[in-house]
């Protein structure tokens, strides 16, 4: 299969995967395990899955100068992004959480014309300031669907700056996704995660009665685990060899449609004129930005 058309592919899976996330890992919250200890479950069973992993793939030896590098993007994108995101997941609704995260193009973008370069297009631009409007309309209005949502503005302002801070990490990985493999990238940096969130994670892990805990609760912490944090992470640095940090970022647009149906569909969340509005200017948004190099 064609290079650019397996790391699309990558990138699309790991966004299906975001979008159910929302609804599955809200669920959890805050009765079976609280937002902080979810963080810590999601490192330390990633960082075991992907160790355990590179067992049966050839050793990489990392270059000393970049482990800083390396720590830099693990605190962006494994501890601050985790935090306020599942944090913010918490006291906010699905809904609200899959819309939120469309302003991660936005912050991509920007990062990538500083640090990396890239050239924004008008095409572009327009696309992610519309894209970005209809995210901002659901911060600023909020949400009337109040159940397991006890702080939906605190909770959409957390979600701001996770999608800020995993903006900064997909800037930050790329350079590194041309010299190291993903596999290697991602043991190093969650191993790191589990350091860095250690400190405000562990009181809240370790209250968990784990042999009391419902089938329910056990597969949806193992989604969280597996696939939200294992696979998404590895499919997305495998889609940046070939993609740039502002094509992944766009993908995050799908979320959305994803994130809502599923939130609908499980009756875990409820829509209403606001967030009909601010979907239809996200979607607005993806159409403007795919018009021009798209997918590229």
């Amino acid at each position: 299969m064609d290079k650019r058309i397996l790391a699309i592919l990558c990138a699309l899976g790991a966004t299906t995967i975001y979008g159910l996330n929302h609804t599955i890992a809200k669920v959890i919250m805050p009765e079976y395990l609280g937002a902080l200890g979810l963080v810590q479950l999601r490192v330390v069973g990633a960082t075991a899955l992907f160790w355990a992993t590179s067992l049966f793939f050839p050793k990489e030896k990392i270059d000393h100068g970049d482990f800083i590098k390396i720590g830099i993007a693990a605190f962006f994108g494994m501890c601050l992004n985790m935090l306020m995101f599942i944090k913010g997941l918490s006291l906010s609704t699905p809904i609200n959480s899959s819309v939120i995260v469309t302003l991660t193009p936005i912050m991509v973008m920007i990062l990538s014309a500083f640090f990396l370069k890239e050239k924004i297009t008008t095409t572009k631009g327009v696309g992610i300031l519309v894209g970005f409007g209809g995210a901002l309309l659901l911060i600023l209005n909020g949400s009337n669907f109040s159940v397991n949502a006890p702080n939906i503005p605190l909770g959409n302002s957390m979600m701001f700056i996770n999608a800020l801070c995993y903006g900064t990490y997909l800037v930050l990985i790329k350079p590194m996704t041309q010299k190291y493999s993903s596999l290697t990238l991602m043991k190093w940096m969650f191993l790191g995660g589990v350091f860095l969130n250690l400190p405000v994670t562990f009181s809240e892990f370790i209250e968990v009665e784990w042999s009391s805990l419902p089938f329910k609760a056990i597969w949806r912490m193992a989604f969280v685990v597996v696939g939200t944090t294992f696979l998404t992470y590895l499919l997305n640095v495998y889609a940046l060899k070939t993609l740039s940090p502002t094509t992944i970022g766009a993908f995050v647009y799908l979320q959305p449609l994803i994130g809502i149906m599923f939130a609908l569909y499980t009756g875990n969340d409820a829509i209403d004129i606001i967030k009909i509005l601010a979907t239809i200017l996200v979607f607005s948004g993806v159409y403007l930005v795919t018009q021009k190099n798209k997918l590229a």
